[in-house]
């Protein structure tokens, strides 16, 4: 049995959550949209050659554990991470960190995790929560997503850890090993926009950054040319449930980093981030109508509402209002 003194709190999205709450079970107190911006958890990808699901993956997020682990880098915190090649072996790491107190942060995936709404439980691989004690063999969870905290029995936990597919969990999971008495937030955000502004607009292939905004508007283009009805509005759907309900989606991610840039305009006392931060709402709102009018034709195939053509404009338009953003945000002069 382990009892940790662990504080819950919803969060937006799912890994940002978990890393804003296991820094403030330490102390440390940050928000969310903060934990975001500092980790560059603003991401876009397209990998028509990946399929998961039977459908070209898409993704609006940087890759798993990478938010937490810039985090701890950037604040000067010590954190442990591993994976593991058994069950067994994952199982007795957590329950021996449990036993020292450490909440644990770790990989899931939704499918296997039956406190969730059958609705929003299918094949996805990625999903961040916390595991914060054990009473009687059922361990406690914290998954940023919920309202209240949970619980979970172990089999289904090792199915969620240990779930096949792309990309498989293999028991990933992460805390806090020491934390620094000081905690220099200034510097972390500035490397922040850095790294986010390199990996939005650097990447040399077409599948990452701002390029495989394009990539994609392109593809949509071409659905009605190369794939039946049925498979171009499977295709489509895919990506609007990437965007509007992993996580934060691709509209929400923008304006979690919106929020993030007006923080990081108060605490810089800089009034250029507090602009970018009202540009990028302004995107956002493009994403949730891309979004929208592509919902709208997944639902009715055979309407004249709107055309793959349409989409791939709107689509284009949130690429070129990132392009210019990220663009001008690189060239930011920092003290």
């Amino acid at each position: 049995m382990s009892n940790i003194n662990f504080t819950h709190y919803q969060h937006a999205h799912c890994e940002s959550g978990v890393t804003t709450n296991l820094l403030r079970n330490e102390g440390i107190e940050i928000s969310e949209p903060l934990a975001f911006g500092i980790g560059a958890g603003l991401f876009f990808g397209h990998i028509p050659f990946l399929k998961i699901n039977g459908t070209p993956g898409s993704t609006f997020r940087t890759w798993p554990g990478a938010i937490f682990k810039r985090v701890g880098q950037r604040l000067g915190i010590k954190v442990h991470t591993e994976r593991f090649r058994s069950p067994q072996k994952a199982m007795l790491a957590l329950d021996k960190a449990l036993e020292h107190n450490r909440p644990v942060g770790m990989l899931s995936s939704v499918f296997y995790l039956p406190y969730l709404p059958e609705a929003f439980r299918f094949h996805f691989n990625a999903h961040n929560l916390v595991v914060y004690g054990k009473e009687n063999g059922i361990y406690k969870v914290s998954d940023p997503v919920m309202e209240e905290v949970t619980t979970i029995a172990p089999e289904d936990l090792v199915k969620a850890r240990f779930a096949k597919g792309a990309p498989e969990p293999r028991g990933f999971m992460y805390y806090i090993t020491d934390v620094p008495k000081a905690i220099n937030f200034e510097e972390a955000i500035k490397k922040g926009i850095r790294q986010t502004c390199f990996f939005m607009i650097s990447p040399p292939v077409p599948w990452f950054g701002n390029k495989a905004v394009f990539l994609l508007a392109k593809k949509i283009r071409q659905y009605p040319q190369k794939l039946t009805p049925r498979k171009a509005s499977l295709y489509l759907g895919n990506i609007i449930r990437m965007q509007e309900e992993i996580g934060t989606g691709g509209a929400g991610f923008r304006y979690l980093y919106a929020a993030f840039l007006q923080e990081a305009a108060q605490i810089l006392h800089r009034d250029d981030l507090l602009a970018y931060s009202q540009e990028l709402t302004q995107v956002g709102d493009d994403w949730r109508n891309f979004a929208y009018h592509a919902a709208r034709l997944v639902k009715d195939r055979k309407s004249d509402i709107v055309s793959y053509d349409e989409l791939s404009d709107l689509l284009r338009i949130c690429g070129e209002k990132e392009k210019d953003i990220f663009t001008r945000m690189d060239k930011l002069k920092w003290q």
